[in-house]
């Protein structure tokens, strides 16, 4: 049921990914030899409320820099622990020495390899789920059939459980797509593009890839399998789903996408954090933001689950407030940016 309300959540989502990695094109300042933004930048500069966007900064330096990146790190542990059966503190460690080696500035090499890497393994990934799917074809139409009556059927309004299933939709949506929270506009900021607009596509896109494609990929594969039955949860769901066609070598694959899916990710995560602390306290700060960032990754991999995710909910919740309010603040400034677009700089190319 609740894969229904995150097609909801990306398909609501997708118009406030448009709408505020526009705005983070509109309101970039130079960096540098390159660009930073993001809502900060624009609350502060299209509202001039700079308590409203030091309030966002605040709190996604806390969820990105820190209680995100522990999320993410908790599920790499996870998921080799489960599939090497290695000690969650030894994963820990060297995720937290892989990611201050790179966001200390010392291998870039590291960086560079993961934005070859992941791709290929996005790629893997994709195809290997299909195959699964494809499998199980004809568990498909049970499938849909049993999202729709878990969304809507009267035993779950009776029993009360359709707002729970409505309410984990739309926070695993936001964390999937991250749409309308105001993180990846950090991202959109940095693009060179000749009008503001066409980044906004790029971020409807990206929306689409995430949950239409590769989410719903990995529910598919979850719900064909018949995993939930199992009780697991998180990386262990999905090693498990995986492993029934693949054996070990299914948990083995698992393991190691989500750890090159992990790291670009913490890595990309600690950047966002990093604009809006330079935007709070200048670039002096950022030493003392990287050696925090790196301990959370550490902390976050001997974490419980539920607590790492509780965490990361909350935090969720809190940032999406002041960002969506600049959204519809700004609404008359995206609708003249867009007219723009369509009226003169469209036609001339």
């Amino acid at each position: 049921g609740a894969i229904f309300w995150m097609w909801i959540i990306a398909l609501i989502g997708s118009a406030s990914s448009f709408v505020e990695s526009t705005l983070a094109q509109i309101y970039k300042v130079k960096d540098g030899d390159s660009f930073r933004g993001g809502p900060a930048y624009y609350i502060e500069q299209g509202l001039n409320k700079k308590w409203l966007g030091a309030t966002f900064a605040v709190l996604i330096t806390i969820s990105f820099g820190f209680v995100f990146n522990a999320v993410q790190a908790n599920t790499v542990a996870t998921a080799f622990n489960n599939a090497f059966g290695l000690d969650k503190m030894v994963i820990g460690i060297v995720l937290a020495a892989l990611t201050a080696a790179v966001i200390f500035g010392g291998v870039h090499r590291v960086a560079k390899v993961s934005e070859i890497i992941v791709p290929i393994f996005a790629g893997l990934y994709i195809l290997v789920s299909l195959f699964i799917v494809v499998t199980n074809l004809n568990y498909i139409p049970g499938v849909f059939k049993l999202i729709f009556e878990s969304a809507f059927g009267m035993r779950e309004i009776a029993m009360g459980t359709m707002g729970g299933m409505m309410l984990t939709g739309i926070k695993r949506g936001l964390f999937s797509n991250e749409a309308g929270m105001g993180s990846t506009p950090h991202a959109h900021a940095v693009a060179k593009v000749n009008h503001p607009v066409e980044q906004g596509f790029v971020a409807m896109a990206g929306v689409f890839i995430d949950t239409f494609i590769v989410l719903n990929l990995t529910a598919l594969v979850i719900l064909t399998t018949k995993s939930i039955p199992t009780g697991k949860t998180g990386a262990e769901l999905s090693q498990y789903a995986f492993s029934t066609l693949y054996g070990k070598g299914g948990n083995i694959f698992i393991a190691i996408c989500m750890f090159f899916f992990a790291f670009s990710t913490i890595i990309g995560w600690y950047f966002f954090g990093q604009a809006n602390v330079k935007y709070l306290f200048g670039p002096k700060a950022v030493k003392i933001y990287s050696v925090l960032a790196a301990v959370c990754v550490f902390l976050g991999s001997l974490a419980e689950v539920d607590l790492v995710w509780n965490m990361a909910d909350c935090f969720n919740s809190l940032m999406v407030i002041p960002n969506i309010l600049a959204l519809f603040a700004l609404s008359k400034v995206i609708s003249q940016v867009h007219k723009d677009y369509f009226k003169n700089f469209n036609k001339a190319k």
